[in-house]
């Protein structure tokens, strides 16, 4: 995409507000969009005693809800509605109760329709706690006019 095909887009804090308010997903995994630049995002989460698993650290489906969330606004930081089409994850370290995890998603690749982007969620003391690749597929469809009611 062209510097003036992206000078015309909406800007990625109008598309990250408008996808976060019809989020109920994020929103109830208590995952916070704090960042959010063309092809990068930023998210954070608290994790909560009720995100423990049986041996009292944060649940693996948690982390990749995190991870999968930041990576989706990084994809869609184009306007243009995207998908995960596959995505992968590597627990580095145990996510603890009361820390805020921190997501932090860059593309790497976006060629046509398809994109790569891997996301870092470090703990609070930058510790690495798991590390996510995931791949996106584009529509021809525009994210604004797809998550503003009607």
């Amino acid at each position: 995409m062209g510097n003036d095909a992206m000078n015309e887009l909406p800007s990625p804090t109008v598309l990250g507000a408008a996808m976060y308010a019809v989020d109920t997903a994020a929103r109830g995994f208590g995952v916070k969009l704090e960042v959010l630049e063309r092809g990068r995002a930023e998210a954070t989460m608290l994790v909560r005693p009720d995100m423990l698993n049986g041996l009292g650290v944060c649940h693996g489906a948690y982390l990749f809800a995190l991870a999968d969330t930041t990576f989706a606004y990084a994809c869609n930081s184009y306007n243009r509605v995207s998908f995960a089409q596959a995505a992968q994850i590597h627990f580095v370290q145990a996510g603890r109760a009361g820390e805020t995890l921190r997501a932090s998603a860059v593309e790497r690749s976006l060629r046509g329709r398809a994109g790569v982007y891997d996301v870092e969620i470090r703990n609070p003391a930058g510790g690495l706690v798991a590390l996510f690749r995931g791949e996106s597929v584009a529509t021809d469809r525009e994210l604004l006019a797809a998550v503003v009611p009607k």
